[in-house]
C-alpha cells in the first residue's frame, strides 16, 4: 500500500445522495421507514420497561432479550433519524465527522446485534436440551460476562474502521452513493489504493457473520433434535412455533446483511438502487420485527403490558 498522502485535507463534509434511480420516490420510501422507526422505538421500550418492571422477567431470555432491545434501539437511531432529513427535507450534508461517528455505531452494533442472536439461540438451546441445568448453566454472572464479550467483540473489530478512513486522502467527489454512511461507500472516494482496506472489512463482516450464523443454526439443529424426541406433539408444536418465529427473524436479518456483504464482493452487475435498498433492510426490518416476535409472541411480556393497559384505562 503507498503511504498516505497527508496533505491532502479530509473533507468537511460529505453529501449523501439517497437511492440513485429512485430519488423521485424518497418521500414515498421514508414513510415505511418512519413506521417502522416508530414500531422499532415504541416496541424495544416497551420491552426494557417491562423486563424491568417485572421481577418475574429477570430470566436469562429476557435479559438476552433487553440487551437486543438496546442494540436496535442504538441502531435504528443511528440510521433512520439522518435517513429522514434525507428523504422528507432534502437535507444531503452531512459532517465527516459526524459520518465516521455514525458508520463506528452502524458496523459494531450490527456485530452486537448478531453476536445477541447467538447468545438467545444458545439460551433456547440450553432451556430446551437441558431443561433442568439451565438456571445453573445461564447464571446472572455469566449472562453479563457474555453481554460484555458482545460488545467489546464489536468495538474492537469495528472501531479501526472510522480510524483507517480518517487517515485517507480524499481528493474524488464528495457525493456519497447511498442513504447512510456505510463503510465501503465511503472508502471509494478515497485517492489511492485501497484494496487492503476494503479486505479488512469484508473479512472482518463475512468472519462474524458466517461464525454467528453457523454457531445458531448448529443450536436450532439440536433444538429440532430434541423437540422431535419430545413425547408430547403439542409441547413440540409450541416449541417449534417459538423457534420458528425466532427463525424468520435471524434469516432477515443474515440473508440481507450477507446479501449486502457478497455484493460488494462479487456482485458488480447489481443495480445499485437494489443493493442499497436491501442495504437499508437489515438495519431497519430487525428493530422493527424482534418486539413483534420475542415481545408480543411472549406470553409472560403480553400479560404484563395487557395489566399495565388495563390498570392505565380504569
Amino acid at each position: 500500500m503507498p503511504p498516505l498522502n497527508t496533505s491532502r485535507p479530509s473533507p468537511v463534509t460529505f453529501l449523501l445522495m439517497g437511492i440513485p434511480g429512485l430519488e423521485h420516490l424518497h418521500v414515498w420510501i421514508g414513510i415505511p421507514f418512519c413506521s417502522m422507526y416508530v414500531v422499532a422505538v415504541v416496541g424495544n421500550v416497551t420491552i426494557l420497561a417491562v423486563v424491568r418492571a417485572e421481577r418475574s422477567l429477570h430470566e436469562p431470555m429476557f435479559l438476552f432479550l433487553c440487551m437486543l432491545s438496546i442494540t436496535d434501539l442504538v441502531l435504528s437511531t443511528s440510521t433512520l433519524p439522518r435517513m429522514l432529513c434525507l428523504f422528507w427535507l432534502g437535507v444531503h450534508d452531512i459532517a465527516f465527522d459526524a459520518c465516521l461517528t455514525q458508520m463506528f455505531f452502524i458496523h459494531s452494533f450490527t456485530a452486537m446485534e448478531s453476536g445477541f442472536f447467538l447468545a438467545m439461540a444458545f439460551d433456547r438451546y440450553v432451556a430446551i436440551c437441558h431443561p433442568l441445568r439451565h438456571t445453573t448453566i445461564l447464571t446472572h454472572a455469566r449472562i453479563t460476562i457474555m453481554g460484555i464479550i458482545v460488545v467489546i467483540r464489536g468495538i474492537a473489530f469495528f472501531s479501526p474502521h472510522p480510524i483507517l478512513l480518517k487517515q485517507l486522502p480524499y481528493c474524488r467527489t464528495r457525493i456519497i452513493a447511498h442513504t447512510y454512511c456505510e463503510f465501503m461507500a465511503v472508502v471509494k472516494l478515497a485517492c489511492m489504493d485501497i484494496r487492503a482496506t476494503k479486505s479488512y472489512s469484508l473479512s472482518m463482516a463475512s468472519i462474524i457473520g458466517s461464525c454467528d450464523a453457523i454457531l445458531i443454526a448448529v443450536s436450532y439443529a439440536f433444538i429440532l433434535r430434541s423437540v422431535f424426541r419430545l413425547p408430547s406433539r403439542e409441547a413440540g408444536f409450541k416449541a417449534l412455533g417459538t423457534c420458528g418465529s425466532h427463525v424468520c427473524v435471524i434469516l432477515v436479518f443474515y440473508s440481507t446483511a450477507g446479501f449486502s456483504i457478497f455484493t460488494h464482493r462479487f456482485g458488480k452487475n447489481v443495480p445499485a438502487h437494489i443493493h442499497i435498498f436491501i442495504a437499508n433492510m437489515y438495519l431497519l426490518v430487525p428493530p422493527f420485527l424482534n418486539p413483534i416476535v420475542y415481545g408480543v409472541r411472549t406470553k409472560k411480556i403480553r400479560e404484563r403490558v395487557l395489566r399495565t393497559l388495563m390498570v392505565n384505562v380504569s
